[in-house]
This record gives C-alpha cells, structure tokens and sequence, in this order.
C-alpha cells in the first residue's frame, strides 16, 4: 500500500481573505448552527465585514464583542 504523502491544509493568508467571507456567508446563508465562540473568531479575524453577516443573518449579538475580546 503507498503511503500518502500528507499537504497542508489553507494558509492563514488564504483564510482571512474575502474567500473567508464569502465562506461564513454560506454557511450562514444555509442557515448552519454555529456556537457564539466560532462567530466571536469570525469577528476578531475579520472585524467590521464580519459584524454586517453577522447582523443580516440575525446571527450577532453584542455579547460576541466581548467573547472576541476575551480570544485576543
């Protein structure tokens, strides 16, 4: 059996990009659960773009603000 060679995964580079957005956007779009503590990651990463998904999906709350100040 051949072994794998393993490739990493996406470059931090590549994840804050606008390609990120548009990822949270489908994910929220779809209408995917995702835990107060990911949307707090979302905003310390991506700052106010992330705020206005946030806020069109219903999905923000203020308490995320606090949650990515705590991350940082």
């Amino acid at each position: 059996m051949k072994q794998r060679k393993p490739t990493p995964g996406v470059t931090r580079d590549e994840r804050i990009s606008e390609e990120g957005l548009q990822r949270l956007e489908a994910h929220l779009k779809s209408g995917a659960r995702i835990g107060d503590a990911v949307l707090a990651q979302w905003i310390r990463r991506y700052g106010e773009a992330a705020r206005e998904l946030l806020k069109k999906y219903d999905c923000y709350t203020p308490g995320l603000e606090e949650q990515a100040d705590r991350q940082r």
